[in-house]
């Protein structure tokens, strides 16, 4: 086999575009790298220094802080909850809805899609959306904070159009063998599918982990609030804390700096530990079925 030469115009767009790209990773990586020396660090070193990776002075202040609180391990259990219910409750509902969208001969279809594009250009609004979720009796639920939510517009028609790019001879031939709609579905579909149900399933889960605004509006027991109201509870008391001390001489003030890096730390890692168990998939996921109408 003989040697491959590349052109000189090819190997300066690779060294430009490799440096591009790992200029990009470092604005990327750094910020967040930052963020977790900061919640090790005291908060009269984030003052002084602007930027830095390795803390001078270890501290765990900030973490001791966060953990002194009675409710974090069970608002952790209500996220991780909330996250997978609310993530199979939206795979279920956007499935079972995308699969007979791809049909192009179900009556109907292009009214029902073009419903789906407006609810994308146009909602109902904050007050509306309260008042339904008050009207069905869902304040104080965790279902409040799964079911407005169920289906979003955008991943639907993606994993329609992905659902439509699937060779119909499988199902014909599934067909002619007895197989069932359902049949098709559970036996064909799905397990064909699993790039795309792998990207949204990430997407959905990382919307439920972070949402926190639908519990400030649903939730008034504070008993069932999810870690993102929690943190930002946390957050507020150590600023509040701040005022105590000058009131007080003898009142320890709370890290407040390394607090608010800490909890950045805490609400972040949890999800990014799922990535790397849908990272073969998610490439690949997320340009299916994005080209096709």
């Amino acid at each position: 086999m003989g040697k491959s030469y590349r052109s000189v115009g090819g190997t300066i767009f690779d060294v430009c575009n490799y440096t591009l790209l790992a200029v990009f990773a470092c604005l990327t990586v750094l910020p967040f790298l930052y963020v977790v020396a900061g919640s090790f660090a005291t908060d009269a070193e984030l003052t002084q220094r602007a930027f830095f990776i390795i803390p001078q002075s270890f501290s765990l202040t900030g973490y001791e802080y966060i953990l002194s609180s009675s409710t974090l391990f069970r608002s952790i259990g209500v996220s991780i909850g909330v996250t997978i219910v609310g993530t199979l409750v939206n795979l279920a509902f956007t499935v079972s809805m995308a699969y007979p969208l791809a049909r192009r001969e179900m009556m109907g279809r292009n009214t029902v899609l073009n419903l789906i594009v407006f609810s994308m250009l146009f909602s109902g609004g904050l007050i509306p959306t309260y008042l339904v979720v008050k009207g069905l009796n869902l304040l104080d639920s965790y279902w409040a904070l799964i079911l407005p939510g169920a289906i979003s517009a955008f991943n639907l028609i993606v994993v329609k159009n992905f659902f439509q790019e699937l060779p119909p001879g499988l199902e014909e031939s599934a067909k002619i063998d007895g197989c069932s709609e359902i049949g098709i579905l559970w036996k064909i579909v799905l397990p064909l599918s699993k790039p795309v149900l792998a990207t949204f399933a990430l997407f959905y889960a990382v919307g439920h982990w972070n949402n926190f605004f639908s519990a400030l509006l649903y939730m008034n027991d504070a008993a069932k609030w999810p870690l993102q109201v929690l943190l930002r509870q946390i957050v507020m008391l150590s600023q509040s804390a701040g005022d105590l001390s000058q009131l007080d001489p003898n009142f320890v003030k709370p890290p407040e700096q390394t607090v608010k890096m800490a909890v950045i730390v805490v609400g972040t890692i949890p999800i990014l530990l799922v990535y790397p168990f849908l990272q073969k998939h998610f490439a690949k996921g997320v340009m299916i079925g994005s080209i096709k109408g």
